[in-house]
């Protein structure tokens, strides 16, 4: 898994990665695609924080709107 897909003898470049599998080998991976790898998990890790945030908001004004009755 390097820059180059190794079955195509031009040597033509690779799609960056979209996603990552918790656990996948990682040895094959240049320096690059690791970083690469990094930025995705952090954009998912701040999605879910953001999600999580939402849901608690939305926890708490169901909370008070009940409660005020």
């Amino acid at each position: 898994m390097g820059l180059f897909d190794d079955a195509d003898p031009f040597g033509t470049v690779r799609k960056p990665a979209t996603t990552h599998e918790i656990g996948q080998p990682l040895d094959r991976l240049s320096v690059a695609e690791i970083a690469e790898r990094i930025e995705i998990l952090q954009a998912e890790i701040a999605r879910l924080k953001a999600m999580s945030a939402s849901k608690e908001a939305s926890r708490l004004a169901a909370g008070a709107f009940f409660k005020s009755g």
